[in-house]
């Protein structure tokens, strides 16, 4: 199941009928199943404060997974800020609803197993973000909410 939650910013406009019917393929396509998805959307502010909190790290980021994956169903909270997904579709000239979709896949990428530390890894989570946005594109739209 895939639930959203919104901390301190308004919840962005999302087609949750067809994230629900892509997130289980992208799943299927590393050999795993979806479990509970818990996004928590969120501002610069807050991610900074939970990357501190949690991590130990002292600055900002798009995305942070919490992974309670037990094999082969994958779980986690994912915490998304909007501000940075909105800056970074700016910088990188694509629209705010593309570079949302990249960042949910990612941590769903994140939970399937996948690093983006190194080189190496960061070029195969861009190539298997492509993939499942490419499948994104072949979901038919309802249920926007």
């Amino acid at each position: 199941m895939i639930r959203y939650y919104n901390e301190d910013i308004d919840m962005p406009l999302l087609d949750t009928g067809k994230i629900a019917r892509w997130l289980p393929r992208v799943a299927a396509l590393h050999d795993k199943t979806l479990g509970d998805i818990n996004y928590i959307f969120c501002s610069d502010r807050k991610i900074l404060e939970v990357n501190r909190q949690y991590l130990g790290h002292d600055y900002y980021t798009d995305i942070i997974t919490f992974d309670e994956t037990k094999e082969p169903c994958i779980a986690g909270d994912l915490f998304i800020s909007l501000e940075t997904v909105a800056s970074n579709a700016e910088m990188m000239q694509t629209e705010f609803d593309e570079e949302l979709h990249r960042v949910l896949v990612h941590g769903v990428l994140h939970l399937c197993g996948l690093k983006d530390k190194q080189e190496d890894q960061a070029a195969r989570m861009r190539q298997e973000e492509r993939k499942a946005l490419d499948l994104l594109e072949t979901i038919s739209s309802d249920n926007r909410k």
